[in-house]
């Protein structure tokens, strides 16, 4: 029997049975040795569509399609053992009609090996969500600011600011919790919102940039470890500046190459014939 067959992965109801009890812990993951890395710490693993701008230096998640949602849902599959996976739908691929919500939630499953898909949207998407739930797929949830409408709102700054939108951005994540999904991530609110969101909804809330009360917090890992230097988030605490240390020893390396102290003997193949 395999280490990941002896392994119980955290599952959809346990994450939901979490609500108003111990946070759940999330984070972002792309790629196996990521995964590999994170998945002994976290609850749940995000295969977000942030990957566009993180992996592949997009301006926005816009660019990014179902068949790279699907391959790096896949290697971080292969890379986890426990924490619940999850693989955000990408713009474009479900918006149209529960029908296409339906085909391209059933590939990301499918392929990759996943618990959950995830959603943004709201009011408008309720009726996705209550079909996607009806027929076996896990929905999470995500409102407030979502990054796949940077266009329409301008930008990426904080939402429910004023009381017409923070009443419209409640009235999303109801919405979208009695549609049926298991936990709604707010990203973008301002405090108050997210923790009266997480104070109406049966539902785990997960928060970036949201609120302390939120049932669980995620951060792109990429940002909490300092790999990604484009912009840092306000609501980012980076613990750790990999980036730096990646180009401290690319700097060595590059250093040792030029003076023809790397490779030395000990990292080639001698011809055993001629010894």
């Amino acid at each position: 029997m395999s280490t990941q067959d002896r392994v119980r992965r955290i599952t959809v109801p346990d994450l939901r049975r979490r609500k108003g009890g111990e946070p759940i812990v999330c984070l972002t993951a792309y790629t196996a040795p990521m995964a590999a890395c994170l998945d002994p710490h976290v609850d749940l693993l995000l295969v977000g569509d942030s990957l566009g701008m993180v992996i592949y230096g997009f301006e926005n998640t816009l660019p990014v399609t179902l068949d790279m949602m699907i391959a790096h849902g896949a290697a971080v599959r292969r890379g986890s053992t426990r924490a619940c996976l999850v693989v955000d739908l990408p713009f474009g691929s479900y918006q149209e009609s529960p029908g296409q919500a339906y085909r391209s939630a059933a590939r990301v499953m499918q392929e990759t090996g996943c618990s959950a898909v995830k959603a943004e949207g709201g009011r408008e998407m309720a009726e996705t969500v209550r079909f996607l739930t009806e027929r076996g797929i896990p929905v999470m949830g995500h409102v407030g600011l979502t990054p796949q409408s940077v266009n329409r709102f301008g930008g990426y700054g904080a939402r429910g600011r004023v009381p017409d939108q923070a009443e419209a951005i409640i009235a999303d994540a109801i919405a979208v919790a009695e549609a049926g999904a298991f936990a709604i991530v707010i990203e973008g609110t301002v405090e108050p919102l997210a923790r009266a969101i997480t104070a109406k909804v049966p539902v785990p809330t997960i928060g970036i940039g949201a609120s302390p009360a939120c049932d669980g917090q995620i951060l792109v890992t990429e940002d909490m470890i300092g790999l990604f230097k484009t912009f840092t988030p306000k609501f980012v605490r980076q613990y750790a500046d990999m980036g730096g240390t990646v180009g401290t020893a690319a700097s060595a390396y590059a250093a040792d190459v030029r003076a023809r102290r790397f490779p030395g003997i000990e990292h080639v193949f001698p011809d055993r014939k001629a010894i």
